[in-house]
């Protein structure tokens, strides 16, 4: 057994032997996609803070390329605990993060992330600060965009977030993103448009020019979320024409 798979081992029996049933489904209705919980969510628990550390400082010697496995080995499972865990416990090497990284967060969507709110967190904690800080460039998510699995190519638009709020030009980033403006899935959607208003705030008229493009054939919940801080006379303007 490597080290990588005695640490889940461990995290498993700990959460299994303090499981909450009663507590297991408290965020359900969060979770269109499915919900699967240990029932150790709540912020005070120790699994979040002793635990956690504890874990961290007996395996830190895995390293980056070990805690990568970890994830890789906990997502497999579906419960939410685990994954998050995993996220976590990563992102304190944020100062090795580059984009040598990007093909074992891509195990991870390989083995079971499947809810906004782990890929959320993934680009919060992980992508977003890497990329913002210039380690990772945004190109080298480009083979992301295309992913056949939906959850990998929503952190594409939102692991750009941290470059946007940090001032950067949008229109390259706008035109990166330009391809995932036809994708069907609505977790997709979400994260698009969640980019676009956040851009907008700060950078109104290229990513203006950018909805009024994309109007009449990309999908309405891109633009609900992208004009949600507009005016209602703003958002008039970004109303598809077709079929009225």
């Amino acid at each position: 057994m490597t080290r990588a798979e005695s640490l889940a081992a461990e995290i498993r029996g700990y959460c299994g032997k303090h499981a909450d049933a009663k507590a297991a489904g408290k965020y359900a209705r969060y979770f269109r996609e499915g919900y699967d919980s240990w029932g150790l969510l709540d912020k005070d628990h120790e699994i979040w803070n002793g635990r956690q550390e504890e874990w961290y400082e007996r395996y830190r010697g895995m390293g980056l390329r070990g805690f990568l496995k970890l994830g890789e080995i906990l997502f497999r499972s579906g419960k939410y605990e685990e994954g998050a865990l995993a996220i976590r416990i990563l992102a304190k090497f944020d100062a090795e993060m580059d984009k040598r990284v990007l093909p074992g967060l891509a195990k991870w969507f390989e083995a079971g992330i499947g809810n906004w709110a782990h890929v959320d967190s993934v680009c919060a904690l992980i992508l977003g600060p890497a990329i913002a800080g210039g380690a990772i460039p945004f190109s080298a998510l480009k083979s992301w965009r295309g992913s056949k699995l939906k959850y990998q190519r929503r952190a594409v638009p939102v692991a750009l977030l941290g470059l946007v709020k940090k001032g950067a030009d949008a229109r390259p980033l706008l035109e990166f993103l330009r391809p995932m403006m036809a994708d069907q899935e609505r977790v997709v959607h979400q994260g698009l448009g969640w980019f676009l208003r956040e851009a907008w705030k700060r950078q109104p008229k290229p990513v203006e020019a950018f909805l009024l493009e994309h109007k009449e054939t990309a999908a309405r919940l891109i633009f609900q979320y992208a004009t949600e801080k507009m005016t209602a006379r703003e958002r008039e303007r970004f109303r598809r024409t077709k079929g009225r």
